[in-house]
């Protein structure tokens, strides 16, 4: 949980200044943590430290004074953008980037490598573009390190209507993030190392065409019985697809469950009877935490943020069904994460 460096206040991931005290806050990216942003820069272990030069576009990282850059390490990532005449299209990059922000640091957290596309030949890109712009139709995907997203997502109209199209029971910018990144990490984690071995047995050869798996599952669609096997329709149309939305997937549940940790939340078992035979008590971190003990957690905390949804008139926060062929799934990816953390432990993922 962040905190105001000046008052302790609780400061959420995305703020420019206290809720309590008014001070001008940033994110530290190496360590995590919220510092005062000060133009003249702020001393953190010998090296200054100053807002990002995108701070007027809402973006509340700092930046080492030795970068080479007036930006952050999040907004280096960006690759391409929209003209900076479009200034209706840069008001969503703006949306956009707070959404990459986000997941870089949930990345950084579970210690997946972040190699920018600048230092290394297929290291992670975003080409953060928009269908409105008059460039053409932008095609959300990933290709050699480059995730491209199409900034119209921002709009909940639109992307609210391609749901619904669709049949999606869930769509969103950061779910589009962490689905792409997804591909980035199966390419460098797993296509390349000898996982791609038990990878193949569960998810199926990536090598099949797929461009032959697009076209047939949007003439057929899903074959029948998929929720036995898959957490989406998505995941059936190719091997690819199935790994990056079983990461996406991880991500969410991780995620959601280190906030709910950070917030002291623990379902304690004499308060809900007959429900929970021992409290339930999330974790900020599952490192070195079998899979299992993972996703017991999260099927008693997703049940009840589905109720607190229902409360206040909406569906699901999680409207999705862990079959015991998924969740084998998860637990390669959970595997996976886990091997790659242990051999980045002690290094700067965000820098």
């Amino acid at each position: 949980m962040l905190h105001c460096p000046r008052c302790s206040d609780i400061t959420v991931l995305e703020t420019l200044e206290c809720p309590g005290c008014g001070l001008a806050v940033g994110l530290h990216p190496p360590s995590l943590t919220m510092r005062e942003a000060t133009a003249s820069g702020i001393d953190i272990d010998g090296v200054q430290w100053s807002p990002c030069s995108n701070r007027d576009w809402r973006c509340n990282w700092l930046v080492a004074e030795d970068a080479g850059s007036g930006q952050c390490c999040s907004c280096r990532l960006t690759r391409q953008r929209p003209d900076a005449s479009d200034t209706i299209a840069l008001e969503k990059l703006a949306d956009a980037a707070g959404v990459k922000r986000r997941l870089l640091v949930q990345l950084a957290e579970l210690g997946l490598p972040v190699d920018p596309y600048y230092e290394r030949e297929g290291g992670l890109a975003f080409d953060l573009l928009s269908s409105y712009s008059g460039q053409g139709r932008v095609t959300i995907g990933h290709a050699n390190g480059v995730v491209t997203i199409d900034l119209v997502e921002t709009l909940d109209d639109y992307r609210e209507a391609l749901r619904i199209r669709l049949g999606e029971p869930y769509r969103t910018m950061l779910g589009h993030f962490r689905h792409e990144v997804g591909h980035y990490y199966q390419w460098i984690l797993v296509e390349q190392t000898d996982w791609i071995h038990e990878c193949r047995e569960l998810f199926g050869d990536e090598r099949a065409s797929y461009s032959d798996a697009l076209d047939r599952h949007y003439s057929s669609g899903a074959p029948d019985g998929w929720e036995s096997s898959y957490i989406s329709e998505y995941a059936t149309m190719h091997p690819w697809e199935d790994f990056a939305e079983s990461f996406a997937h991880y991500l969410h549940i991780t995620d959601t469950l280190g906030t709910a940790a950070a917030g002291g939340l623990v379902l304690h078992a004499d308060r809900v009877p007959g429900v929970v035979a021992a409290d339930v008590v999330p974790r900020s971190s599952y490192h070195g935490v079998p899979t299992s003990a993972m996703l017991a957690d999260w099927h008693w905390l997703s049940l009840l943020f589905n109720r607190v949804n229902h409360a206040m008139g909406r569906g699901d926060l999680y409207p999705f069904t862990l079959s015991a062929p998924v969740e084998r799934k998860l637990d390669f990816v959970h595997r996976v994460v886990q091997d790659v953390a242990r051999r980045t432990a002690g290094t700067l993922i965000l820098r």
